[in-house]
């Protein structure tokens, strides 16, 4: 990640997730809250990218789900989740170097399951649109 986006981001109040597993290698992932509500970023990086050199559809899939599941997680007040659902509408190629941002917002939630939409953009582009299901799990103990 270069450091002039990672000072930009911290100019406008994004701070890091800490991640771990899969998540740690596609991150950093960056999270603010704006009018109380979650917004998620990732600067694309060499890494993600796909044999075209644009950013990899698995990396923007990744992106958007994990950023609705901390999102259905922070909404429900319920530490575990899993993802029952995710259709991805990719709309348009994200270039290395960018940074995605995501403001996942709820449609419905229920006892035992969330939806949520989201788009990921660039500034004002939008890359991809996602509708997700989030199914809230009984705590293991």
């Amino acid at each position: 990640m270069t450091a002039k986006a990672a000072d930009r981001l911290k100019s406008d109040g994004w701070t890091i997730v800490d991640t771990t597993g899969f998540l740690h290698l596609v991150g950093p992932l960056w999270r603010r809250m704006a009018n109380e509500v979650p917004e998620y970023a990732l600067v694309t990086e060499d890494k993600h990218h796909n044999r075209r050199g644009l950013v990899q559809g698995g990396v923007i899939m990744t992106f958007a789900d994990r950023s609705c599941g901390m999102t259905a997680r922070h909404v429900s007040g319920k530490p575990t989740l899993a993802t029952v659902q995710l259709d991805t509408h990719f709309v348009e190629a994200g270039k290395i170097g960018e940074i995605l941002v995501t403001r996942p917002r709820v449609v419905r939630s229920t006892r035992s399951l969330i939806f949520i939409t989201a788009e990921v953009t660039v500034d004002k582009r939008c890359i991809a649109m996602v509708n997700g299901v989030f199914k809230i799990l009984k705590n293991e103990s």
